[in-house]
């Protein structure tokens, strides 16, 4: 049997564009319009989960009409204080820490999560979601893809901040017998044309 999950970035939202820690804020007009016209592109799917606790996941969802249930060992990475903070405001103020948070995916100088444990986390899950029949789609934060793609394909983790997962993306993982393959990065069709299923 082989699984397919296909991890679907969300749209853009002004934090993003600020490169700013997720403050929990909506998707900005372009992002909701974008993420709108490639409804219905994506495959059909036996299950659909979100980052629980993330508007922009949510909100990209609902554009894409994609009913979901947040799925816990999806949620975001946990930067702790750093929360809504730009990454120049914490480069300012904590150069060391973030230097070092940048290199060392053991070390969380915010008081949150490390790399290293969303990356198990995120592993974990995909554990689960290769015993699946079902196609699952998850509109996920772009660390979450990263997570995912570094445990499928035993990466690192020191590759995680190697990759980059552009907005409104997707990125496919078809998988048996604890393999992974990956098909990166594809941007969602927002011609409006379905996608083969």
């Amino acid at each position: 049997m082989t699984s397919k999950v296909i991890l679907i970035s969300p749209a853009t939202s002004q934090s993003l564009r600020q490169a700013r820690f997720d403050d929990g804020g909506p998707l900005d007009e372009a992002g909701t319009a974008r993420a709108r016209a490639a409804a219905g592109s994506l495959p059909r799917a036996g299950r659909v989960v979100l980052s629980p606790g993330s508007v922009r996941c949510h909100e990209t969802a609902v554009a894409l009409l994609l009913l979901g249930e947040e799925e816990p060992g999806l949620a975001p990475l946990n930067v702790g204080r750093w929360r809504g903070l730009t990454l120049d405001e914490v480069a300012a103020t904590e150069p060391e820490g973030m230097a070092r948070w940048l290199s060392d995916p053991t070390w969380a100088p915010h008081h949150g999560e490390s790399v290293e444990d969303m990356c198990a986390r995120v592993g974990q899950w995909l554990e689960t979601a290769q015993g699946s029949e079902k196609r699952t789609l998850a509109v996920v934060e772009p660390e979450i893809v990263r997570a995912a793609v570094v445990c499928a394909l035993g990466l690192p983790t020191t590759a995680f901040w190697r990759l980059d997962v552009p907005p409104l993306s997707a990125t496919e993982l078809s998988g048996r017998s604890g393999r992974w393959n990956l098909r990166l990065g594809r941007r969602l069709d927002v011609s409006g044309a379905a996608a083969a299923p």
